[in-house]
């Protein structure tokens, strides 16, 4: 390629991911593909119990060598997770049961052997003799006195609660119009395409332990294992091979992680666990399960007031280090206004422990809840009313003249044009169309419904955030280190993580634009802490934000060594110089980078004098604004559900999106696109539900419903721009809006079908069975009112 940027130049350009060659001929590598000599493989026995006491553990005695319990790890240190706050519960979670298991699926022994199969075998041949204990799977019934306790230590269940206050709640009770609804959010596993993995062994030349792990952030999973195992940092290496997706459940140390690292110290050879599906269904990192028990309060004329209510989040049996799942309720109970004026808050918080697998930090954390909460309770007070849910919005919602807003709970919604995107989703949905189809009704007996739905996306908060939500890390920057080779081609390691994001891709874009050379000479490097900057891995929408301006501000720095080395060799004042297609220029001509480089790295005799060789930088960035900036998008669809099956088909599905000024729109769509597919999946299929005695019934494809292509429509996007003020170049994290509005819009789409006789679809997923019985229960309230 020539060093000739499209005529648009590098930023904005529709490049085709760098990544995508390696996965598409199946040269990739994850943790699974690494072959070792003297590689075992680990099997976990685990808990048959939701909740019981360890009585006892006896391995087969021919093989009681090759089978690992808490004690035969050697000393662990249990580190303690979730927020520095006192009031916060610590659940001590070792990496196997020490006496106590709290979920069906907990480790109790790890078994090795040369292959998985044959530690299978072994894992069937060992007892773990178990003393059944009373299960707690409600985090709303855990929360009464008379419950079981997970710990027995605790006065209750709640890990934590809180309350959210803001303008003045008893002025509600006197409010025109008040309605009172439930919510539920059912659990869900985050299904990467990737399940977990992650190989150990002590390397003896270089003195140090080297996990291959499948994660989102090898260097913050580098202090877990390095506390965990009592060894300084520089004897652990963490690296992350080919990442498979990751959505928050590989951003979190494991149990497994632990164990296989303590096991490979023991054996002096490489081990290794690879995380089946069933493994993953049960005993990996869970999200969602929220239930809202909410008030909104409104005028006549349709003006919101206020919430109230009690918000409860099950988190499972454990905090999962290093922030646990508190952030969860706050998130919920701060985003619960979204983009709304609604001014008057009042909600309690509920973090609670129940005896299912711990929850994590999934696509979306709890904003999708929040959303699906508010939206719902928008077109609840618009039935109400008699109004178009869509006037109702456009009514109430934060115009562009009053942004920069700060909502009721705190949020400082910053740049943007929140009606336009409103419009934009009406028009293309065509509304008025709809309408009158649904005058005429349908020949196949199908009911039709148009549902919309608004979300807000925070991403990019730095350090006074997270330091605000007493994060035991602070990932409040990223780094980049940039080095020019002899030849002017470029590599750049970064501190966040690739697992499906495209960063080879965007942040050579970057790296192009400041450095004006082709994004096919700039390599992005990542995944491994032995030549990786620190950094904080990839999460929350941040790491266009944050990694994308540490590359900006690496590649600047690059180029001021350049110009001061290319007005030396071409004998001119740096103040006349400029760069351009991959050389600097003078007034008299121009020098090409790769004949800087070679001087700087090679011949060191042509740099000016007092000048160090070396073309090597590394610069760290946080936004000026480090409370976050706002992503933000409308979604509407279109859906026809068959009353009597509860059968429901996507007609049409349209998001208008605002991320800020786009690095790379190809990719931007598919973030979108992929995003949307995780979000009908919490919408209208996923789902682990567990039994009365914590048994979930959930544990393999056939019974978790995720969906596949036929079930996925084509998403039409629109796209407004509107620079963010405090970020390089004017970009937002865009990586999770995509999921948050879709469980929003689609109730909100079936409950318009049904909305003559007064069916509500409060519960997630929508499956055909909650459909149709929701759909049965109204028609029978009609008659029964008739």
């Amino acid at each position: 390629m020539a060093d000739h940027p499209p005529a648009d130049g590098w930023i904005g350009a529709s490049l085709l991911r760098k990544e995508d060659a390696r996965h598409l001929l199946g040269h990739g590598m994850f943790v699974a593909d690494i072959r070792m000599p003297g590689l075992q493989d680990i099997a976990f026995v685990r808990s048959q119990m939701a909740h019981a006491n360890v009585r006892q553990i006896v391995k087969p005695p021919e093989a009681a060598a090759s089978v690992f319990t808490l004690a035969d790890l050697g000393p662990i240190a249990i580190l303690e997770a979730g927020p520095e706050l006192a009031a916060h519960r610590h659940s001590p979670y070792p990496p196997l049961a020490d006496g106590r298991v709290r979920y069906a699926g907990q480790t109790i022994a790890a078994c090795m052997a040369p292959t998985r199969a044959e530690a299978e075998d072994l894992a069937d041949r060992v007892t773990a003799e178990l003393e059944e204990l009373p299960a707690v799977v409600d985090c709303v019934a855990a929360m009464l006195p008379d419950s079981p306790r997970l710990f027995e230590h605790w006065p209750d269940n709640a890990f934590i609660t809180g309350n959210v206050t803001e303008g003045d709640p008893p002025a509600l009770q006197a409010a025109p119009v008040r309605l009172r609804r439930k919510f539920r959010m059912n659990r869900q596993a985050t299904v990467s395409l990737e399940c977990r993995g992650v190989l150990a062994y002590w390397d003896h030349r270089n003195d140090e332990l080297t996990v291959h792990l499948s994660t989102q952030g090898g260097h913050v999973m580098r202090i877990a294992i390095a506390q965990s195992l009592g060894l300084p940092e520089h004897k652990v290496r963490v690296i992350a091979p080919d990442v498979g997706g990751g959505f928050g459940g590989k951003n979190r140390i494991m149990p497994e992680d632990i164990a296989v690292c303590a096991i490979a110290m023991k054996v002096g050879h490489p081990v290794r666990w690879i995380e089946d599906r069933r493994e993953h269904l049960i005993a990996s990192v869970h999200a969602r399960d929220h239930t809202y028990d909410l008030t909104i309060s409104a005028d006549r004329d349709g003006t919101l007031l206020g919430v109230e209510g009690d918000v409860y989040i099950d988190a499972g049996a454990y905090s999962l280090w290093p922030t646990g799942s508190f952030m969860e309720a706050s998130m919920a109970s701060r985003n619960l206004t979204g983009p709304y004026r609604i001014r008057h808050l009042k909600l309690n918080t509920f973090t609670v422990a129940t005896n299912k697998a711990p929850m994590g930090p999934y696509r979306g954390v709890a904003r999708p809840g929040a959303c699906f909460a508010i939206e719902r309770l928008v077109d609840e007070v618009a039935r109400e009313l008699g109004r178009e849910p869509f006037d109702l919005r456009r009514q109430n919602i934060v115009t562009a003249a009053e942004l920069p807003y700060r909502t009721a709970a705190g949020m400082r919604l910053d740049t943007g044009d929140y009606v336009q995107a409103l419009d934009t989703a009406r028009d293309m949905i065509d509304l008025p169309a709809i309408r009158k189809r649904q005058e005429v009704g349908e020949s196949d007996g199908r009911a039709i419904g148009v549902g919309f739905a608004f979300y807000t996306e925070q991403s990019g908060h730095g350090t006074v955030e997270w330091v605000k939500r007493k994060s035991r890390v602070v990932p409040g920057y990223e780094s980049a280190n940039a080095r020019m080779l002899p030849d002017g081609s470029v590599i750049i390691h970064v501190g966040v993580q690739n697992h499906g994001q495209g960063h080879e891709t965007t942040l050579s874009q970057i790296a192009a634009h400041e450095l004006s050379i082709d994004p096919s000479r700039i390599a992005i490097k990542y995944g491994d802490t032995a030549t990786a900057p620190f950094g904080f891995g990839t999460f929350a929408s941040r790491s266009i934000v944050f990694s994308g301006g540490a590359v900006a501000r690496a590649s600047r720095m690059l180029i001021d060594k350049l110009k001061r080395i290319g007005a030396h060799l071409m004998q001119t004042d740096p103040a006349n110089v400029r760069i351009e297609g991959g050389e600097v220029h003078g007034p008299s001509g121009s020098v090409g980078f790769a004949e800087i480089a070679y001087a700087a790295n090679v011949r060191q005799e042509h740099l000016p004098a007092g000048m160090d060789p070396l073309l090597d930088v590394t610069a760290t960035y946080e936004p000026t604004e480090t409370g976050g900036v706002f992503a933000y998008g409308t979604h509407a669809a279109v859906v026809a559900v068959d009353p009597d099956t509860g059968t429901l088909e996507i007609l049409d599905y349209v998001v208008t999106e605002d991320c800020g000024t786009m690095i790379n729109p190809l990719i931007v769509d598919g973030q979108v696109q992929g995003g949307i597919a995780q979000g009908i999946g919490t919408a209208l299929y996923e789902e682990i539900p567990y039994d009365e005695i914590g048994q979930p019934l959930a544990t393999t494809f056939g019974d978790y419903m995720v969906p596949c292509a036929p079930e996925i429509p084509t998403v039409r996007m629109a796209h407004i721009v509107t620079p963010a003020q405090a970020t390089e170049y004017g970009v937002k994290g865009l990586g999770e809006g995509g999921a948050i509005a879709p469980p929003a819009v689609l109730a909100n789409a079936v409950a318009d079908a049904f909305r003559k006789i007064g069916a509500s679809f409060n519960e997630t997923p929508l499956t055909p069975r909650r459909v149709s019985e929701a759909v049965a229960r109204a028609r029978r309230a009609r008659d029964d009112a008739a």
